[in-house]
């Protein structure tokens, strides 16, 4: 598993996530709130990622970023923008890039795989990045990380989060240490967002997560969900508001085949990386339809409950390229991503790799341009 797998948040969603909920203490409550009203979604927005690449063409670069942000909030027509990754470097540049866009800001360190104290340090130094901006006057949230369970060592059995996810599917974790530590862990990194960055702060959980909403501002969920009726999905998400806070869906989507919603968050599992190169499997029919008819008709869903924010997952995905004639190797069929990677070489991309909008790019645009209207 790749960039769309290993940098994949929220693939618990599902049989794994269901599970891990019923087995956790209940969280100690709020005193009941009325939730907050607002004309549909406040902040409509996608998800940015601070790429390493599996390439050096594929990194992030300063130029590449700058032409993506520009797209995002000009073509978009995006309100906010989340930016997630490592680095403190890159995420100064690309945060100040798009506040100076006028994009409402969103910041989430990921460092993965590391020492717990690494990962707080990691998270104090964006949390610095964030609170200058917000001096500034940006407009800063600060999510302190991403499904721990994960992307955290100690709380799951196994070296990374592919072998976190295969003990979770499989049951061979500790359920009571699971919760405890998660909880710590949590506690922790608010304890740490909270030090440095003054604005509002946020967690990004998996739907059905155990979190103790107390220590945040704002709550925010990593949705895969898919119903066949759209009731199914607003009462998969109205107990959130029970809390009396604003609720965000900090990530949503699905990926580009006929079934793909169906799949969730788990959608990236169509891909057999143990092949050179990796291929699809499964013998998937490729659909931008699919993946533009479940965003928008799961953005309705997000509207009509008045949310808080809503970020589609995830922007692009460079490393999973689109090969419109050659269909096994067509890695943004299994990819998230709302614009498709060409490169000009099957094994690696050029300097002048380039990517075009998918049928979902402009769907969400459309729906996107018509709140920014509404709101003027």
């Amino acid at each position: 598993m790749r960039n769309d797998g290993l940098s994949r948040a929220g693939f618990l969603t599902g049989t794994a996530s269901v599970a891990l909920a019923a087995m956790a203490t209940a969280p100690a409550r709020a005193t009941p709130a009325p939730p907050l009203r607002r004309p549909g979604l406040t902040h409509h927005g996608v998800g940015y990622e601070l790429h390493d690449g599996e390439h050096p063409e594929t990194g992030w670069h300063a130029g590449r970023m700058r032409r993506d942000l520009r797209a995002i909030a000009d073509e978009l027509h995006a309100s906010c923008v989340s930016v997630f990754g490592t680095g403190v470097d890159r995420f100064a540049a690309t945060a100040s890039e798009a506040a100076e866009r006028g994009l409402h800001l969103w910041l989430q360190p990921r460092l993965a795989d590391a020492p717990h104290t690494d990962i707080l340090d990691h998270l104090a130094e964006t949390g610095r990045v964030a609170e200058r901006l917000r001096r500034q006057g940006a407009r800063v949230e600060l999510s302190v990380g991403c499904e721990f369970v994960l992307f955290v060592p100690g709380i799951v059995p196994g070296t990374n989060a592919v072998e976190r996810i295969e003990n979770l599917t499989k049951g061979t974790y500790d359920p009571a240490h699971l919760v405890r530590a998660l909880r710590e862990f949590i506690a922790r990194a608010a304890k740490t967002g909270r030090s440095v960055f003054r604005g509002p702060l946020t967690y990004g959980a998996a739907h059905g997560d155990d979190v103790d909403w107390r220590l945040f501002d704002v709550i925010s969920v990593n949705y895969y969900g898919y119903h066949r009726r759209r009731s199914g999905y607003a009462s998969d998400l109205t107990p959130y508001q029970k809390w009396g806070k604003p609720v965000a869906i900090t990530e949503f989507g699905c990926c580009t085949f006929k079934g793909a919603p169906e799949k969730g968050g788990m959608g990236w599992a169509s891909v057999d990386y143990t092949k050179d190169p990796p291929e699809i499997v499964g013998g998937l029919v490729r659909s931008e339809r699919t993946q533009a008819a479940y965003l928008t008709d799961v953005l309705d869903v997000f509207e009509s409950l008045n949310l808080y924010a809503a970020q589609a997952y995830q922007f692009v995905v460079p490393d999973a390229p689109h090969r419109p004639y050659d269909p096994k190797h067509d890695l943004d069929l299994a990819s998230y991503g709302l614009v498709k990677p060409l490169w000009k070489e099957l094994d690696r991309p050029t300097a002048s790799w380039h990517w075009e909008r998918k049928e979902s790019f402009h769907a969400l645009a459309r729906h996107y341009g018509r709140a920014k209207e509404r709101k003027v």
